[in-house]
């Protein structure tokens, strides 16, 4: 049986300039969210009661965005160096002396429960408690580019954030660091202080973005599923002298008729898209009741579905179209089609496939009294 967690509360320092990393690395996307709103959602979803996220003044605009439709979270500004914004942290966090404080850097995104969890456990037995991971490459001195000797790795770790403390325990350490000495993290100042610190089991996952080669790896450690969606959309033809379908112009002795430009390719591939997303379809986005959408081109509908699922942390795989109709012929423009949906969707041409069928004369298709599309898309979303 799982126990329950104590009450705690966080500080995420989010106010560096990441320069190493090409700028400010806390408000760059990663699997589609802000660096920062990763480590502020774990927090919060682990049931921190307060998380004051310590920025750069004049950053208060990237954070409002960053954390936007989250609760529980706060602002207070950063000092010119890390420790003076952990100070400040401490500060505007307040509460009763013994109130566990986890300490996180914004640059550590991929933050598990199990990591806080192990945390709190530790505290109730020691001043500070910091998760670490061994050492396991060799470790080499060298003087003017030549070999000078080994580093026994014994007894060696790497340490990771969040660290968690008692909040007065934390306060009282840095009144008494030295001043003008930089601390290398709040573990340092606690252990200089005489308290006892212990180490927890660290994960991999909870790498530190420091270069621009490290998002790169930190998005391929996103735990992400798989999803697939389908979609069919059916119009009638009527009087015209062109018809719409996946996003190119052909022309016809008739054309579909609809609310929009009728185009059923793009509205199955907008349905299997959102139908992935368990979000709704193409009515509910874009009703054919409202006279806004009366003639509209259909790949609007289409982009708005790859915004959605954007935001939503997730990226399109790949999709399948099926056109079902005894005319047009489908096949000289079939590449076109495909052309136009990669485009769209800022897929490779080999990620799209478009395909046509007859129904040998059967059916409303096979009268010529309508043609039919059916389309898959294949999603991947971020999540645990």
């Amino acid at each position: 049986m799982t126990t329950a967690l104590p009450a705690f509360a966080a500080i995420v320092v989010a106010a560096g300039s990441g320069s190493r990393a090409g700028g400010a690395k806390q408000w760059r996307t990663l699997g589609g969210k802000p660096v920062v709103r990763w480590s502020v959602e774990a927090l919060l979803k682990a049931g921190a009661e307060d998380v004051v996220v310590v920025i750069a003044r004049g950053s208060e605009a990237e954070a409002q965005t960053a954390l936007a439709g989250l609760s529980g979270w706060r602002l207070a500004s950063g000092g010119a160096a890390r420790a003076d914004s952990v100070r400040n942290g401490l500060t505007a966090l307040g509460g009763p002396a013994d109130r566990p404080v986890l300490i996180h850097d914004a640059a550590r995104p991929l933050l598990g429960a199990a990591i806080i969890r192990r945390l709190l456990e530790a505290l109730a037995h020691a001043d500070g408690a910091l998760p670490v991971l061994p050492v396991t490459d060799s470790l080499r001195r060298a003087t003017d580019g030549r070999l000078s000797g080994g580093v026994d790795r014994e007894n060696l770790w790497r340490a990771q954030t969040p660290q968690a403390f008692r909040l007065q325990t934390i306060i009282d350490a840095y009144a008494a660091w030295p001043a003008g000495e930089a601390a290398t993290d709040e573990a340092a100042v606690v252990e200089r202080n005489g308290g006892g610190v212990v180490i927890i089991e660290g994960d991999a996952r909870l790498m530190k973005l420091t270069i621009p080669e490290d998002f790169a790896m930190a998005e391929a450690l996103i735990p992400r599923q798989t999803r697939v969606g389908q979609g069919f959309d059916a119009h009638r033809w009527g009087p015209g002298t062109s018809v719409w379908l996946c996003g190119v112009e052909i022309p016809h002795d008739e054309t579909l008729i609809g609310h929009s430009d009728a185009d059923a390719g793009l509205h199955a591939l907008t349905d299997a898209i959102l139908g992935a997303m368990g979000d709704g379809d193409i009515g509910d986005h874009f009703p054919p009741t409202d006279p806004q959408w009366k003639g509209a081109s259909s790949d609007r509908f289409l982009i708005h579905a790859v915004e959605r699922l954007a935001a939503r942390g997730g990226r399109l795989v790949n999709v399948d179209v099926t056109l079902i109709c005894e005319r047009p012929r489908v096949k000289p423009h079939r590449q076109a089609m495909r052309e136009r949906l990669a485009e769209l969707l800022s897929l490779p041409l080999d990620a799209v496939s478009v395909k046509a069928t007859t129904t040998e004369a059967m059916g409303f298709t096979g009268r010529g009294e309508g043609l039919a599309a059916q389309a898959i898309a294949t999603i991947e979303l971020t999540g645990s």
